[in-house]
């Protein structure tokens, strides 16, 4: 299986809470900071059915399939411009907190990098953060696609959006998946974690040969969220030595 190598970089966390504290700060303004990300399933029903369908068919044998799928790189080929007027198509299913189109939303990620005085490949970082939503273009459902990730291959954390879904995934009922590490060792470094499959994953994956490694992390892991803004899954933190 062709998969892509990361490995840490010494300023990734400091990048990393640059990134959380922009999306809270830019993110659909107006908003308060209760209301971001609210997963009510009383208020957005669509988005908690998104869910149930996410957490009950991403099994780790789904995500393995998917990387040997994808990664081979065989679909075709398009333009940044012609991926990103495709995607103005699309009504992400997942996301309570903007009604900016695709293209409304990539630009106004990236024009806010840059007026902040981020370095260039952040902000080309920003702007294709979402391409790999062209996976929907070969026909994956949108649970295939979009939504929050998380590793696959151990046990679920609780930090992840609506936990009580994953009652109906078949991996539930395989015990060596249900550890806290499942098929993982302790620090073994989030370049050997199996995360969902979705955008993230595959637009990292078709850049890695030309974006800085710190890019590569933004990009593959920035719907990460139980992780980079709950602290769940310490045990796929990098660290020296690991």
């Amino acid at each position: 299986m062709s998969t892509a190598t990361f490995t840490a970089a010494p300023d990734r966390l400091a990048i990393e809470d640059s990134w959380s504290d922009f999306v809270a700060g830019r993110y659909q303004e107006g908003k308060s900071q209760e209301e971001f990300r609210n997963y009510d399933a009383a208020v957005v029903p669509t988005v908690a059915e998104f869910y149930r369908n996410n957490h009950q068919q991403q099994t780790l044998d789904f995500v393995l399939g998917k990387e040997r799928e994808y990664f081979a790189l065989n679909k075709g080929s398009k333009s940044i411009w012609e991926a990103a007027e495709f995607l103005n198509t699309l009504v992400d299913e997942s996301d309570p907190d903007t009604d900016l189109t695709q293209i409304e939303h990539l630009l106004q990620t990236s024009e806010a990098i840059r007026a902040d005085g981020h370095p260039r490949w952040m902000v080309l970082a920003g702007f294709i953060h979402d391409l790999g939503k062209v996976l929907c273009l070969y026909g994956e459902p949108q649970w295939a696609v979009v939504g929050d990730t998380f590793p696959v291959g151990c046990a679920y954390s609780d930090k992840i959006v609506f936990p009580e879904y994953f009652a109906a995934n078949p991996d539930r009922h395989r015990p060596e998946l249900q550890t806290q590490y499942g098929i993982y060792e302790p620090h073994c470094g989030l370049a050997n974690v199996h995360m969902s499959w979705g955008h993230d994953a595959y637009i990292a994956h078709v850049v890695k040969d030309y974006m800085p490694e710190e890019a590569l992390y933004m990009l593959r892991y920035h719907s990460f969220y139980p992780w980079h803004q709950q602290g769940a899954y310490t045990m796929s933190r990098c660290c020296p030595g690991c």
